[in-house]
């Protein structure tokens, strides 16, 4: 850390977005297409779980390395990892419960554990868990770590919820996002910790758009309203692509310093 300049330290800043409605939004939409994209991948373009996991997987690594790499927040950039994250976290949890037959309890509790302890690693090391104190590589690798994990987690635990639990995709995702009103409640009505808030609301958007993405593309037998994977991830890559493309022509693209 001695050796970063003050300009290295907010051009590493700016690499991370400021959390505003824009941020949730788009986090909410990346999470629906990470479920609705694989599905589309695996299914509809008979990839296979295999198949779509090495291609998305192998994105992934390339976009991830390009991100690394850069010095500054660049808002196309960081938010195409989040979304191949998505669909990657979507993946692992379906490889791990339809090809290793690994129940979705099992996986919610390991994914549960492996976030947990991100979090102490992280926390031990760098005395912090904000992100907004991100100005190191090693920092970004523990932020990229745990947005992989909440996203593995949130396939399980909205799968569990919906299809083990059987409350049905609907149901699931009003509980979720009852659960997020209550963080945010709890934030700007009693003042709790804001780093404590922030994640307990980011991990419970990947369940609520995993719920909200099937709850859109599945038929109707099965609990959704059948728009199919196809015309779900256009619309909300659409709406995706719209916002970020506002916000790297606006102010609000720079990262809070």
């Amino acid at each position: 850390m001695s050796s970063l300049t003050r300009e290295d330290v907010k051009l590493m800043l700016n690499k991370v977005p400021e959390v505003t409605l824009y941020f949730w939004f788009i986090k909410i939409m990346a999470t629906t297409v990470g479920e609705t994209a694989a599905d589309f991948l695996n299914f509809n373009l008979h990839f296979g779980l295999t198949g779509t996991s090495v291609l998305m997987g192998v994105s992934l690594a390339g976009f991830l390395f390009i991100q690394m790499r850069s010095q500054k927040y660049v808002p196309w950039m960081y938010w195409m990892v989040v979304v191949l994250i998505s669909i990657v976290g979507t993946l692992i949890t379906d490889n791990l419960v339809d090809n290793f037959g690994v129940s979705l309890e099992t996986t919610t509790i390991v994914f549960s554990l492996a976030l947990l302890a991100t979090f102490i690693f992280w926390y031990v090391s760098e005395k912090t868990l904000s992100i907004h104190t991100i100005y190191s590589t090693k920092r970004e690798w523990f932020y990229w770590a745990t947005i992989l994990f909440t996203f593995a987690l949130g396939t399980a635990a909205g799968d569990l919820a919906a299809e083990g639990l059987k409350l049905g995709y609907a149901n699931s995702t009003f509980m979720f996002g009852a659960m997020i009103a209550f963080v945010t409640l709890f934030y700007y009505a009693f003042k709790a910790n804001a780093v404590l808030a922030f994640w307990i609301a980011y991990i419970l958007t990947r369940p609520l758009g995993a719920s909200f993405g099937d709850y859109l593309s599945q038929p109707a037998a099965n609990g959704g309203i059948g728009l199919g994977t196809i015309v779900t991830s256009i619309l909300f890559l659409a709406a995706i692509l719209g916002m970020v493309t506002y916000l790297s022509f606006s102010k609000k693209a720079a990262g809070k310093v």
